[in-house]
């Protein structure tokens, strides 16, 4: 009897526990998504990240939940957001932007995290090598120095009598030296003078452009930095008034009114993220995941902006275009 009723007991108890487990609701993954912007301005990249993950079977409210986070334009914002993120146990962390990376960098050395467009994530230490990135960081980075001659030959080819160009950037941010080189080696084929100006502070906008002005450039070309990243806006301004033909390293210029982009295209990139947010979630490590290089770019110009500053984009130009904005 005793035996009998130890038997039942058992089988009750693997029963009821069974049952338990099943009643169970599945664990729905928490993904942060932190950028330095507001919602608006990275709609586009947002909308994509968000296709990304459809295309992988991911439902957001159903069997994904994501953490939005925005800086609204306030760096300093970013390691307490990224802060409440970690408090909140988010399962992935994905930045936008070298400043949000760091940001979330200093807040966790555990939880994973997917950068999206990072310029130079060996340059800045984020990770290892591009191969191998050792530690809970990976992702996608905009590197591509050689495509800084490629901007250069275009402003040659809707400035015809180009001769001198005033290239703006930050010298102490990671991969600019590089852009530089490769834009000198495309200078010295195309016979133009350069002019480089450093904006290390917003404050330096305006007086580079006196300077290219006073130093007679015929256009600009922007490399990619934080300072003149944020204050996009001013930067087109002035070099609408200037009359100064640029082409810009984001496509976030374009909205903005800039005259000409070309580049990796930085929705793609958002899209693709998703694929590491569905590799890590299904048990790959951050440090075993290389980064990725841009395969897809974009070349979009501005025929209002061109307009403004009374130049014309000659048709062997247009025909080449990925998109024209009227």
């Amino acid at each position: 009897m005793t035996r009998k009723i130890l038997v039942w007991l058992l089988v009750t108890f693997f029963v009821v526990n069974v049952s338990v487990a099943q009643a169970q609701p599945a664990k729905i993954p928490r993904i942060g998504y932190l950028s330095a912007t507001s919602p608006s301005a990275v709609s586009a990249r947002i909308e994509a990240f968000r296709q990304g993950l459809r295309e992988l079977g991911y439902v957001e409210g159903k069997n994904i939940i994501i953490e939005w986070r925005f800086g609204e334009g306030k760096p300093d914002r970013l390691l307490a957001l990224a802060a409440e993120l970690v408090s909140l146990k988010v399962d992935i962390i994905v930045t936008a932007g070298q400043t949000v990376t760091r940001a979330a960098k200093e807040a966790t050395k555990t939880i994973p995290i997917v950068m999206t467009n990072e310029g130079d994530p060996v340059g800045t230490g984020f990770v290892a090598s591009l191969a191998q990135p050792g530690g809970n960081i990976t992702g996608l980075s905009t590197l591509r120095p050689e495509i800084s001659g490629k901007q250069l030959e275009l402003l040659k080819e809707i400035v015809p009598r180009l001769s001198r160009v005033a290239v703006l950037g930050t010298s102490p941010v990671p991969g600019t030296a590089q852009a530089l080189k490769e834009i000198e080696l495309a200078a010295r084929a195309f016979k133009l003078q350069l002019q480089y100006l450093d904006v290390l502070n917003p404050k330096d906008i305006e007086t580079t452009f006196q300077a290219a002005s006073n130093g007679r450039a015929d256009a600009v070309l922007v490399l990619s930095s934080p300072v003149l990243n944020a204050h996009r806006k001013q930067v087109i301004a002035l070099a609408v008034k200037s009359r100064l033909p640029a082409i810009y390293p984001q496509g976030d210029y374009m909205d903005a009114g800039g005259l000409m982009f070309y580049g990796p295209s930085i929705t793609d990139l958002s899209r693709r993220a998703a694929t590491y947010v569905d590799k890590i979630l299904k048990g790959r490590k951050p440090a075993d995941l290389p980064v990725e290089q841009p395969m897809k770019f974009e070349f979009i110009v501005n025929l209002k902006a061109a307009k403004q500053i009374g130049l014309t984009i000659p048709p062997n130009v247009l025909v080449r275009v990925d998109k024209v904005i009227r």
